[in-house]
């Protein structure tokens, strides 16, 4: 049945022979993978005298390919993720407290020996800035303020003779401030008066009642008596001032 003889035990290889033909062979492949394979496959080379080069460059080409692929639509596209930045806003500033300003501009016409005032209702530390002139004479005025609630008749700031003048007056107290201007001159003469400022209201005060500092008192414009008897009074000794109390009486000035 077999073409072949049968070798003999005499001419088959030891066991010795086997096994060193054995660790021959692997040490021969080790040797094979260290300076060939690694250097060539993977461009891995720790002897330093294989193909690394070569492996270098399979490496690169892999490595294009499969961008490449990627870039074709081999699959599925995937958007970069990008991360939100959220930026830091600013806390509001509080807001400032609003504050009522106000401008007015008013004017009065003197005839001669003629008084009279305008004043602005202010709260206590409030500023008002002003500014008045005359169109010709000089007018004696008086800056001063009062207040029902405090019972406050008569507080004086400043007073003078002039064609004009400007400044800022800062209230003292809860009430009203402002000014009082008597003519004494011989012409009829027009002041204006321009305020700017932190007040409530600004009132121009027409006097109706004359009370004479001995205690007399009667309506200007009525009573005939009261005319006959102020005629006899140097009017230029007084500045005559008016406030509106609880009787109807008012108070007189000298300026």
């Amino acid at each position: 049945m077999y073409n072949a003889s049968m070798p003999k035990k005499s001419e088959l290889p030891s066991t010795a022979k086997l096994v060193k033909s054995t660790i021959l062979a692997a040490i021969a492949a080790v040797a094979l993978l260290v300076t060939v394979v690694m250097p060539a496959e993977y461009g891995i080379d720790p002897t330093g005298v294989g193909l690394k080069k070569m492996g270098e460059i399979k490496v690169s080409l892999a490595q294009e390919a499969a961008k490449e692929e990627q870039a074709a639509g081999g699959g599925v596209n995937e958007q970069p993720v990008t991360k939100a930045v959220i930026a830091a806003v600013p806390e509001p500033l509080p807001a400032e407290p609003a504050t009522n300003v106000r401008t007015d501009e008013m004017r009065v016409t003197l005839a001669p020996n003629e008084g009279t005032e305008i004043k602005v209702v202010m709260a206590k530390g409030k500023k008002v800035e002003y500014k008045w002139s005359t169109n010709g004479g000089r007018a004696n005025f008086d800056v001063h303020g009062d207040s029902k609630e405090l019972d406050i008749k008569y507080y004086g700031y400043s007073k003078g003779s002039g064609q004009k003048s400007e400044g800022a007056l800062v209230a003292a107290f809860d009430g009203n401030h402002g000014w009082f201007w008597r003519n004494r001159t011989s012409e009829t003469i027009t002041v204006t008066l321009k305020t700017s400022g932190e007040y409530i209201d600004i009132i121009k005060n027409d006097p109706s009642f004359i009370t004479l500092n001995m205690g007399f008192s009667a309506k200007k414009q009525n009573n005939p008596l009261s005319k006959a008897f102020i005629q006899n009074i140097n009017l230029r000794a007084f500045c005559i001032r008016f406030y509106n109390h609880p009787h109807g009486t008012t108070q007189i000035k000298n300026i």
